[in-house]
Formats: C-alpha cells, structure tokens, sequence
C-alpha cells in the first residue's frame, strides 16, 4: 500500500515538474507571453492546457485505468481544438503555438523542446498496428500546416517549412521544405533552438527551374553554332525570379 502510494505521488510530482516546463516554454518561444505571469499563461494558453490534459491522461493509460483517458481527450480536443492521443509520448518544454487543428497520434513520440505550429499533423499511413506515426527528436520546430506521416524520423535540431509534407526521415540539423517535403541545408549546421524564420528558407524549385533555364541556354548557344547565327541573332536568356524575397532582416528577431 505504501509502495502504492509514493509511487502515485512521484507521478504527480513528475506532471507537475512537466507542466513547469511547458509553462516556461511558451513564456520563452511566444512573444505574447513575455512580462506575462505564469499563472495567466496556464489559465489562458490553449496549448499549455492541451498539454497539461495530456499529461494526466497520459499518466492514467500508463496505470491502464480504462475510459477516462480517451474521455479527457476528447474534451480537451472540444475545448482547445488540439487532439493529443493519451499514448502519444511527449518529452519536456513541447510549446505548441496557438494550436488550432494540431493532431498528435497514438505512437507518435516528440522529444523535449520540440515547437508546434497551428494545423501540425503528426498522422500515421493505412490501417496497420504497431508503430505508425512519427518520431521528433529534441529541439525540433514544425511550422504551420506541416503535416508528418508514417514511421518516420524527424532529426534533432531539424525544422519543418509551414504546408510541408515530409514521409521521409529527416536528418538532424537540416530543414524540410515542399510537397512532397526537399531536405535542404540552412547555411551548413542549423544552430540549436526554436527558429521561426519562415522566410529565408531554401526554395528547391527556383533552384530547380534556375538550373533548367541554365541548360536550355547553353542548349540554345549550341544549336545557334549549328545554324551558323550568332548569338547576338538568338533569343535572349530568360530570367527566373524568384517566387518571395530572400532579402531582409529575420522576422523572428534573430
């Protein structure tokens, strides 16, 4: 009976040292909540609430007391419109940023501070049991509307562009951008900690389409010689701008 008892009080103890921390987290990766007290961002962060229902859900299907669990989810998606499945496994300092439409599946597994963005899936693919859904690995941030399917392993440190869709493994420290998602590099290693630069990010299409403009140019300069014309008689080259300026300071402040 005793054994019984420290053990239930050591988990208490465990949520309430994990709600700390995601309580901390969003004071420190949302400039909304900045000079906000602790007390007010518990009472009024959908996110933070997301995840303090999680944690004792969570805690309750770990003691297999049936029901409750899955009931404490479906409220907390009614209310927070977040929905974190009770055996989802979920380290410290997740910040999840408004939080609208997130959806956390059963074997999905984030690590400690991981950001979410509105619209996250982490989803699994067909009807098989077992391990279907992603894994996220330390200090990862997910933009809005990514959505992440299958077994796959989401690297640390890495960071997923807003609307992609990633069904690969994607290696630590690098950053997914697409449909279906392009693992690019940011400038070499990305540095550690949440990034929410979304607008200096590698555009792999431009890059694409500027390489095929190249070859057709060289192709063109090549039949010219045939003809025997000289360049100066051909087309000129086209131009391929890019969709979005790449210029600007960080809009996160970085």
């Amino acid at each position: 009976m005793a054994g019984s008892t420290r053990s239930r009080l050591g988990t208490l103890a465990r949520i309430a040292r994990e709600i700390r921390c995601d309580v901390a987290a969003a004071r420190e990766r949302d400039p909304a909540a900045r000079g906000v007290s602790s007390l007010e961002i518990l009472l009024n962060w959908p996110g933070v609430h997301a995840l303090l229902a999680h944690r004792v859900s969570s805690a309750l299907h770990a003691a297999r007391v049936p029901l409750v669990p899955r009931a404490m989810a479906l409220a907390t998606r009614a209310i927070t419109n977040i929905e974190i499945h009770p055996a989802a496994t979920i380290g410290q300092g997740l910040f999840i940023d408004h939080g609208t439409g997130v959806v956390v599946g059963e074997t999905a597994q984030i690590g400690d501070n991981v950001t979410l963005y509105q619209g996250v899936t982490l989803g699994g693919t067909g009807f098989a049991t077992g391990k279907r859904h992603p894994t996220v690995q330390d200090n990862v941030t997910i933009g809005s509307g990514a959505k992440l399917l299958g077994p796959i392993t989401v690297g640390h440190g890495a960071k997923i562009g807003a609307n992609s869709v990633v069904i690969t493994d994607v290696p630590p420290n690098s950053t997914v951008v697409g449909n279906p998602g392009h693992v690019v590099r940011v400038d070499g290693r990305k540095p550690e900690g949440p990034d929410a630069d979304w607008i200096h990010l590698p555009d792999p299409v431009a890059d694409a389409i500027r390489a095929l403009s190249g070859r057709l140019d060289t192709l063109e300069r090549a039949v010219a010689e045939l003809d025997g014309r000289e360049r100066g008689d051909a087309e000129p080259p086209a131009e391929v701008r890019r969709l979005y300026p790449r210029r600007g300071p960080n809009p996160a402040g970085g």
